[in-house]
């Protein structure tokens, strides 16, 4: 089996495995829905007193409420993702047999990640944007050239999101336990990358580094080729630029692992 044979095949494997989830799927699918809701009101009442905030009329805000929703498991915002199994493995020992695997380590997961995150996209986010563009005034383009570059930042997203998770989940070589790092990525994540509220709106300084930092690629910078402000040949450019630095340190991180760490558990 050709490389790009067996990664796709770990892909599809990792679609399957979440496609069997079908109880966890539907109360996320609720659980996402109701905090959307509660979202969309909060924001409706704060657009109410500030309209245009943040360069988004009303109906943009609610949107990226539900594109907030629809990522918050597709991008493993707030864990999750491939990451947690693979601290597990690491912790214990086992991540030893997938270094004698005649595959990547890196792109192993990264495919299985991939896999995660459109069963969750499809499975977990359609649900609920459809059902909150329904209920709501949304904003939706109607050319279909937005939406095909909306589903490119979406892809780019999943490459940076999986490149800060996969460092994360590498700091357990050197840890006994990474649940600690994970914890305070996942807050971290929860802020800058806007699904609070968004990038745009925070002042000053702080609204400059926040979307210059990678959690921004993750759900603002899709946000914003959907909803219009942002460029998609520049949005492409910063989250392509995130995910080479993310990745490229994850190589760095595991070559060093692997060569220098003794395994936790073997």
């Amino acid at each position: 089996m050709g490389a790009g044979r067996l990664y796709a095949a770990v892909a599809a494997g990792g679609f399957r495995r979440y496609a069997t989830y079908r109880a966890a799927t539907a109360a996320g699918v609720f659980t996402n829905t109701v905090f959307g809701l509660i979202l969309v009101y909060t924001y409706r009442a704060l657009w109410d007193e500030r309209p245009h905030l943040g360069g988004y009329d009303q109906a943009q805000a609610i949107t990226y409420v539900w594109l907030g929703q629809a990522f918050l498991s597709t991008l493993a915002l707030g864990g999750g993702g491939v990451e947690d199994e693979l601290m597990e493995r690491i912790r214990t020992g086992d991540v030893a047999i997938d270094l004698y695997r005649p595959a990547d380590l890196q792109l192993w997961w990264l495919a299985a990640d991939l896999g995660r995150a459109f069963f969750q996209l499809l499975g977990r986010g359609l649900v609920p944007f459809a059902l909150g563009a329904l209920g709501f005034p949304a904003y939706l383009p109607s050319d279909a050239g937005t939406w095909a570059a909306f589903l490119g930042a979406v892809l780019l997203a999943m490459l940076v999101g999986f490149g800060i998770r996969y460092l994360v989940a590498l700091s357990t070589f050197w840890l006994l336990d990474g649940t600690g790092v994970a914890q305070m990525t996942w807050l971290t994540g929860f802020f800058c990358s806007g699904m609070l509220l968004p990038l745009n709106v925070f002042p000053g300084t702080l609204g400059e580094v926040v979307r210059a930092l990678p959690w921004s690629a993750l759900l603002q910078a899709p946000a914003d080729v959907l909803l219009g402000p942002g460029d998609p040949v520049r949005t492409y450019v910063f989250q392509a630029a995130w995910a080479v630095v993310l990745l490229g340190a994850g190589r760095l991180v595991q070559s060093a692992a692997t060569r220098r760490v003794v395994v936790q558990g073997g």
